[in-house]
């Protein structure tokens, strides 16, 4: 069965939304500050919306404070202790108002590196629930979603990354991960925009 857009067919039940660190600590005034963050936002939020209970959001829980962090994360946190949790208001860790609102039944989990996977536990719940592909949008591009998907590519997952809901703070670096994507990848990534989701995804 063919799907317009997608290489490998449709979306169906064994498939999850993987919404990657779509926080207030990467929206403006933040000095982490993704630009086009409030541009992804609303579709994302759309599919969100659609598939609500099939959605993981991802985010990164910064070190507490200055100085902590195992080998050269110790030295970012010293480079970025004016974003440590003891600097920061609490709810910059928060997903943004607009999709925290979908919580529960959509889940949450926390992640103190770039990859959601060496923690364990978002591999444990999309196998407790047979996933075998992964939709995948948020932030940023060439950094949190790059680690994102190339563990989700070692596992094995089918990975759909919606080109159109992706941010970051360098057009440069997003331009030339989506190259690699589209030219490296091929055989286990799809890159698509959200219409061929949303019309793919029953």
């Amino acid at each position: 069965m063919s799907a317009p857009g997608l290489t490998y067919g449709p979306l169906g039940d064994r498939c999850a939304h993987l919404c990657v660190d779509m926080q207030n600590l990467f929206a403006p005034p933040s000095e982490w500050a993704t630009p086009w963050i409030t541009r992804v936002a609303p579709k994302i939020t759309g599919l969100v919306e659609r598939k609500t209970e099939q959605t993981i959001f991802t985010r990164f829980i910064p070190a507490m404070r200055a100085g902590q962090g195992a080998g050269t994360w110790r030295r970012y946190y010293g480079r970025w202790a004016s974003m440590t949790i003891e600097a920061v208001d609490q709810e910059m860790v928060d997903l943004l108002p607009e999709l925290r609102a979908f919580c529960p039944p959509a889940q949450v989990i926390d992640k103190h590196v770039y990859s959601p996977w060496p923690e364990g536990r978002l591999q444990s719940k999309l196998a407790a629930r047979r996933i075998d592909t992964l939709v995948i949008t948020g932030g940023e591009t060439d950094v949190c979603v790059l680690a994102t998907v190339l563990g989700a590519i070692d596992i094995g997952y089918r990975v759909v990354l919606v080109t159109d809901a992706l941010c970051s703070s360098s057009d440069a670096t997003h331009d030339a991960l989506m190259t690699v994507y589209h030219q490296r990848f091929a055989q286990q990534v799809e890159t698509v925009e959200m219409e061929v989701v949303l019309s793919a995804w029953n």
